[in-house]
């Protein structure tokens, strides 16, 4: 059996927990907390490393492109598409059940989010899915000619200026080419780490991680990868997420890390807990609202929205696991 890499699992059960939180707080109606921005403001990074971690152990852009886009489409694809029906059925579940009490959300019902965007109502965070199945496909035609790749080097400028244009591309895919260029900031990360002595790859993560520090305090910007917004300095946003990126990664990745527990988990089975934790939380949300109870403005509700979203995800996982249209967890054929 494969060791598992602790350090990516560690990572990637922060960023699921950040994104839960972000969720969770947003739907309580606490996003604007002073405590809760500065703690964004230090981990905006977070859904770029996906992007990163994908390249970093991706080895297999250069099969046939038809084995190469079926797989691809059984693995992001049809988790997608599955996971998109069901959220709708519960968002449209509650507003056909209970319409005089989703007035306000058949207000902003739109036709054009067919197109527009690239997840449905009742699970925002989809748009993950599409854009790194797209990004995987641009990579795949990439490697297709020589040296091509390099052309990855100038897709944050790419993706800056689809952001000053007001984000024309449809399915928000105005973020394809952000995700392209961390997914190759991950193989030159791991092509590096293979040719350079572990203490100096050590000595190089902390600089980073010091430049990142720094910078994020002098010239703070942030990169909202599911909107592909700059905020504030966009030199600091594009730095500050390339240095955070390689610079924690590369550190925990020399360390001796030992599994986490519980983030560790949620790092190891990151996918359940990222298509399953938004249809929990209108559940949760519009269970209230039926009820014509609010979970705005309730502490509490932040409490036990939290606890109820990762107790049911953890309980959930083995069953989802266990259903590859769900999880994309399909056995490779010998």
């Amino acid at each position: 059996m494969k060791t598992r890499n602790h350090a990516f699992d560690l990572l990637c059960g922060l960023c699921i927990l950040r994104m839960i939180l972000l969720h969770v707080m947003g739907m309580c109606g606490y996003r604007g907390e002073f405590w809760f921005t500065k703690v964004m403001a230090w981990s905006f990074f977070f859904m770029s490393f996906f992007f990163f971690k994908a390249g970093y152990f991706n080895k297999g852009v250069s099969t046939p492109t038809w084995t190469y886009l079926k797989d691809r489409v059984k693995r992001l694809l049809v988790p997608y598409a599955a996971w998109g029906i069901i959220g709708n059925i519960v968002f449209f579940g509650f507003l056909l059940m209970f319409p005089d009490n989703f007035q306000r959300y058949y207000k902003i019902l739109r036709w054009s989010h067919l197109w527009e965007d690239s997840h449905v109502w009742g699970n925002p965070p989809l748009w993950f899915l599409f854009s790194f199945f797209m990004s995987y496909v641009l990579v795949h035609f990439l490697n297709k000619v020589k040296y091509l790749r390099w052309v990855a080097v100038a897709f944050p400028f790419v993706s800056y200026y689809l952001w000053t244009q007001h984000n024309p591309l449809w399915m928000s895919l105005d973020n394809l080419f952000a995700g392209v260029f961390f997914f190759y900031l991950g193989r030159g990360w791991r092509w590096l780490q293979s040719r350079v002595p572990r203490g100096w790859l050590i000595i190089l993560s902390l600089l980073l991680i010091a430049e990142f520090v720094v910078g994020n305090r002098m010239w703070h910007g942030e990169y909202d990868m599911s909107l592909n917004k700059f905020v504030q300095n966009p030199w600091g946003a594009g730095i500050n997420t390339l240095c955070a990126l390689v610079g924690i990664s590369g550190l925990l990745l020399a360390l001796p890390l030992k599994r986490t527990p519980f983030v560790g988990f949620i790092g190891e089975h990151s996918m359940v807990f990222f298509v399953a934790h938004y249809p929990l939380l209108f559940l949760y949300a519009f269970t209230h609202i039926a009820f014509h109870h609010s979970v705005a403005n309730h502490w509490e509700d932040v409490i036990l929205m939290m606890l109820f979203v990762l107790v049911s995800c953890a309980w959930l996982t083995p069953y989802v696991e266990k259903v590859p249209w769900l999880s994309g967890r399909w056995k490779k054929k010998n």
